[in-house]
């Protein structure tokens, strides 16, 4: 069995795709539920986000799973499939563990570093728990990618890069920010702490607009801003002074057309800050009179001086090592039932010789017998010793599926033994 991946985000989709996969609660139970009832399928769960859609399985079978999952996803979106698919990405076994890993420690996320991932693996373990969707295997997975994420913020600055990237593009601002009339368009992550900046920084007026109006409405209510339609974006724009866009669209947002359009003659400073990727803001936009850009590639330098002083690089050296420590250990795991099967086969061959030995020499007195019985259970440990000693080192190296696939042929194994050793040693 092996843990399959198959999901979408905002690194592989544009916005309004995205939107067509928002899942409520009764959504996500379903869509596991759907999941659940593959032929290939032990366990499942998912991680649902604003910005992500990622289904989580063991499974038995590669093709016939993703072909399964995708499906599911595809029927969901009310899309062809041919639209869907290119957006759909898919992670087995050892990249299945490095994913979730890396989306726990914040480092696949659209603002790098955020802490909501970390609460939403969380609930997606809960979830699955509950429901009883989720397994050992998918259990030990999660429980490590929460570890893996706290370590994370608690042994690097990452929490740190977000807000800094804020606060670094409004510190080039030439518009202050105490007493300017600002609009914030998306309400991710992003647009949360650009609300809360300026919030802080004394803006005199905030109005956040999303293309998912509750979304908007719920942000703008726990900063005292104030939620309006982004179909009014181009009237908003006639009073602004300051313009933050981060929706992870995949075509611009602010258009030229519309800023043009607002602000008619009028030259007056207008700083428009785009922090999403791909732009949301047309790049004409900063030829307008009167009117700054501000994008990430202008704060490129700043982004790099960020990674490095948040930690980036050393969230990723840890979490390498925990996929290399995690690995490790289930490829131990992996070997275990195998060894205990042969060393049971062993124990009960001996058995049997001693009760024919009993059965031939009936007048065998009790000490002898059990010296006999000692001395042939030796033979068998010296015997078996060196082959599950170099099973499990060879588990340390490398995959130890061909391993423990020769040993259980050699020895002649029952399957159905291996089988149930492993699945007690899940229950544990």
């Amino acid at each position: 069995m092996s843990v399959l991946v198959v999901g979408i985000s905002h690194r592989s989709a544009p916005v309004e795709l995205l939107e067509r996969l928002a899942l409520d609660a009764e959504g996500t139970a379903k869509l596991v539920a759907d999941v659940m009832s593959g032929d290939h399928v032990s366990e499942a769960t998912a991680i649902v986000t604003c910005n992500r859609l990622e289904v989580y399985a063991e499974v038995d079978r590669f093709h016939g799973s993703v072909e399964d999952l995708s499906g599911l996803l595809v029927a969901r979106a009310g899309q062809p499939t041919e639209a869907l698919l290119p957006h759909l990405y898919v992670h087995y076994d050892e990249g299945a563990v490095s994913h979730l890993f890396q989306v726990a420690a914040g480092l696949d996320s659209m603002v790098v570093g955020e802490g909501q991932i970390l609460g939403q693996t969380r609930e997606a373990l809960r979830v699955g728990q509950e429901n009883g969707t989720v397994g050992p295997a998918l259990n030990a997975l999660f429980q490590q990618a929460l570890r893996v994420g706290k370590r994370a913020h608690a042994e690097t600055d990452i929490d740190r890069a977000a807000p800094s990237l804020v606060s670094a593009a409004l510190e080039r601002s030439s518009v202050p920010v105490a007493g300017a009339r600002a609009l914030v368009v998306g309400a991710g992550a992003m647009a949360s702490l650009s609300v809360s900046h300026l919030a802080r920084s004394g803006a005199a007026g905030i109005a956040v607009l999303n293309r998912t109006a509750a979304r908007a409405e719920r942000l703008a209510e726990e900063y005292g801003a104030t939620s309006v339609p982004l179909s009014d974006l181009r009237a908003e724009l006639a009073t602004a002074d300051l313009v933050i866009s981060c929706t992870g669209a995949r075509e611009s947002v602010v258009r030229l057309a519309d800023v043009v359009a607002a602000r008619g003659a009028d030259d007056r400073p207008l700083t428009v800050i785009d922090l999403a990727l791909p732009h949301d803001v047309d790049p004409s936009v900063g030829e307008l009179p009167g009117v700054e850009l501000i994008n990430l590639a202008g704060l490129a330098d700043e982004l790099r001086g960020l990674e490095a002083t948040a930690g980036v690089d050393d969230v990723r050296t840890i979490v390498g090592q925990e996929i290399t420590a995690f690995l490790a250990v289930r490829r131990q795991a992996s070997v275990t039932p195998t060894v205990v099967a042969l060393r049971s086969m062993a124990t009960a061959v001996v058995d049997a010789e001693i009760e024919r030995l009993a059965s031939r020499v009936p007048d065998l007195d009790e000490t002898t017998r059990a010296e006999v019985l000692h001395a042939v259970r030796r033979v068998a440990d010296k015997l078996l010793h060196e082959p599950t000693v170099r099973v499990k080192e060879l588990a340390d190296a490398e995959p130890a599926v061909s391993y423990t696939a020769a040993l259980a042929e050699l020895f002649r194994l029952d399957p159905d033994a291996v089988d149930a050793i492993s699945r007690v040693e899940g229950q544990q």
